[in-house]
């Protein structure tokens, strides 16, 4: 079950993109072990605010915290100061995210690519590494393509070797930045069953997608987002089946069948 603690609180998030503000104040929490899906059309800041969650992309006004900690920021004297990459890279290390691309390393095979960052990153021993990252691609059912490469795989195969490579990290929270649509209709399933047994597991979550059912089935709250701003929240059940706003029925309108 979901703790009451917010893993990850964003108050007032705003960003902009030259004159157009793209982020006009987001509120959002995610309690630890929740599962919380962004949805909303092409344009609704949703992929940029989730940059923003680990700082890929810098905030213009409010702020965002994970596990209590404000991040790309320090607290000093009341004032906020922001981090040098270095240390945003730090805090980078608690936020799994995966992308609609999968960004493996070519060069590397697929075990090589999930050891890579514990290795490197979190200082594990390689022996130690390698054993996790295998447990991790058999647990979304890879282990035996671990010596492959990237393209040897499919689009749904490079996508679960990403969300491995995410695991292996250990983060407190994982960010999925839609995570199926750049994948043949028919390799869809597979990853978003991944991400299902990523819930039940009581990871917590984030999730940017255009899967309905996948947002009716695994997530604990839905969030509906347009024009840069949070227009409904709640549980999916009654966003998705009895939505309260005009802006969230029109758009579940010409996506729902």
């Amino acid at each position: 079950m979901p703790s009451e603690d917010p893993l990850l609180r964003a108050v007032g998030v705003r960003k902009r993109f030259g004159s157009a503000e793209v982020l006009r104040g987001i509120d959002l929490s995610v309690r630890k072990g929740q599962v919380v899906c962004l949805l909303g059309p092409s344009g609704a800041g949703k992929s940029t605010f989730l940059r923003c969650v680990n700082h890929l992309e810098p905030i213009d006004g409010g702020q965002v915290w994970v596990d209590g900690e404000p991040i790309g920021f320090r607290e000093r004297h009341g004032k906020l100061y922001e981090l040098r990459e270095r240390e945003v890279a730090k805090q980078r290390r608690d936020i799994g995210m995966v992308f609609q691309r999968f960004n493996l390393f070519a060069h590397r095979s697929v075990l090589q690519n999930v050891v890579e960052g514990p290795v490197r990153v979190r200082g594990i021993e390689p022996d130690q590494a390698r054993e996790t990252a295998m447990a991790l691609l058999d647990r979304v059912g890879l282990a035996d393509r671990a010596g492959d490469y990237p393209a040897q795989l499919s689009g749904g195969q490079q996508q679960r070797v990403a969300i491995a490579r995410a695991l292996a990290m250990r983060p407190k929270l994982m960010l999925f930045d839609e995570p199926t649509s750049a994948l043949d209709p028919e390799l869809v399933g597979e990853v978003l069953e991944v991400m299902r047994g990523l819930a039940e597991d009581g990871m917590t979550m984030l999730v940017v997608t255009h899967e309905m059912a996948f947002a009716k089935e695994a997530a604990d709250e839905v969030v509906f987002m347009a024009d840069g701003a949070v227009v409904e929240t709640g549980p999916p059940a009654r966003v998705l089946g009895d939505p309260r706003e005009q802006r969230t029925r029109q758009f579940l309108a010409r996506v729902l069948p």
